[in-house]
């Protein structure tokens, strides 16, 4: 990677790539410490809601409050697109929670493009690093920052630093814990090739757990696993998508959960006992204690068992 040595921030030209709030809080850093970003690029515009309004994202939200240029490309492949982005001059480009880039887009800047990662790399490459390391149980990952190449979140690391998993996390307090700490590594790892005095570190080889995306399979709970590996389902798709099961012939979204010491007396039970709803899982009962029926908001669950006492 060649060395650029540059007098002030103001002089680095920056794209930015990113949609959802986890790449905000980056852009707002980036630019509240001196750094120019002359363009933004995020996702199109999405119709949402009843009325199926266009929704902008969360990133072209801050973008329209810096009065930034704002890109909104449906083909990043497209001659136009290459064109326009050509025409910013950009000395570097950094990419938080978009789609996979061409490599005509990231090879493009002379000081290439770097990525932001909610995870402590090699571990967890993929589309849902934090919904995945809680589900496997993790007590800790981080977040890494890391030059794109062809092969997806294999690059070169920047910087990383760690993160501890609280059990009382989950894939929301995590989000936003990994959201701040993510920021400030960017600017860092912005300082560091401004200056020059950086070393990369290739990615080390092996087998390290994958963070594919969450499909509906993944949210579906099945009890006949352990109550601690059904816990940590629950905690990391919590609170969206949110892990479901089945009671009373209507969908359960469920968003949190306690284990219990006592036994299960079968798994896939679900009973409502002493103003609890419980579930039987392979080994332990769990207390399922926040949840969302079908057709109903969310709600703790003895609000929900006082509503079918009620209804009776």
């Amino acid at each position: 990677m060649p060395r650029y040595f540059m007098r002030e921030k103001k002089d680095l030209k920056i794209v930015f790539f990113g949609t959802p709030e986890f790449a905000v809080c980056s852009l707002r850093a980036i630019i509240d410490n001196g750094f120019n970003v002359v363009a933004v690029v995020t996702s199109p515009d999405k119709p949402a809601g009843r009325g199926y309004k266009l929704q902008e994202s969360a990133v072209k939200k801050a973008a329209l409050e810096y009065g930034l240029p704002i890109l909104q490309p449906v083909n990043l492949k497209s001659p136009e697109f290459r064109t326009e982005m050509k025409s910013y001059l950009a000395d570097i480009q950094i990419v938080i929670a978009f789609r996979m880039l061409p490599e005509t887009i990231w090879n493009m800047p002379p000081m290439g493009t770097f990525n932001l990662h909610a995870s402590y790399l090699p571990n967890y490459r993929g589309a849902a690093p934090i919904n995945r390391a809680i589900m496997n149980g993790e007590k800790e990952t981080g977040v890494t920052t890391f030059f794109l190449k062809h092969e997806i979140d294999t690059g070169n690391i920047i910087l990383q630093e760690k993160a501890l998993i609280l059990p009382t996390d989950n894939a929301g307090t995590l989000h936003d814990k990994l959201m701040l700490q993510g920021a400030a590594l960017v600017v860092k790892s912005l300082e560091l090739i401004l200056g020059g005095n950086y070393t990369l570190s290739p990615q080390l080889q092996g087998n390290f757990p994958h963070a594919p995306k969450i499909f509906t399979e993944d949210c579906l709970i099945y009890w006949k696993q352990s109550a601690e590996k059904v816990h940590n389902q629950i905690r990391g798709l919590s609170p969206y998508p949110a892990a479901f099961t089945h009671f009373q012939d209507k969908k359960l979204k469920i968003f949190d959960s306690k284990i219990t010491m006592e036994q299960s007396a079968g798994s896939g039970k679900i009973e409502i006992r002493d103003n609890k709803l419980l579930a039987h899982c392979s080994d332990l009962i769990l207390e399922l204690t926040d949840i969302q029926a079908e057709g109903k908001k969310r709600m703790p669950a003895r609000d929900f068992i006082n509503g079918l006492k009620v209804g009776k």
